[in-house]
């Protein structure tokens, strides 16, 4: 399996690579963008379909709380089949957290205090 390069994806012209090797894909002026890839691997397609809804409708919920300009490529794993709700909500929160990608980390650079507070 290959796993995409900073460096492929900045010559793809959609970001820029900074000095830790991270791409920025972030524009300001945009609405966050989201994508989902729910392979065959997930399901039957009735059940890939049901996927692409619920993570549609759990993203659509956090819409507000994304920065600005974020692209964000989601790709559903075969446990997300029979996963609930609340339990996608929830490993989308952390994946968000953990991203750094929250409105509020803009201001910080998703930096903490040595307390773990922002």
């Amino acid at each position: 399996m290959h796993a995409i390069t900073a460096e492929e994806v900045a010559g793809f012209g959609v970001g820029t690579v900074d000095s830790t090797g991270l791409v920025d894909l972030v524009d300001v002026d945009r609405a966050p963008r989201i994508g989902f890839v729910v392979s065959k691997a997930v399901g039957n397609s009735v059940v890939r379909h049901r996927v692409s809804r619920r993570l549609r409708h759990l993203f659509r919920d956090r819409l507000g709380t994304v920065r600005p300009g974020c692209t964000l490529v989601v790709r559903a794993l075969p446990p997300a089949a029979k996963a609930g709700s609340a339990e996608l909500g929830s490993d989308i929160d952390s994946a968000l957290r953990r991203l750094r990608l929250g409105r509020s980390d803009r201001d910080t650079g998703g930096a903490t205090d040595a307390g773990g507070a922002k």
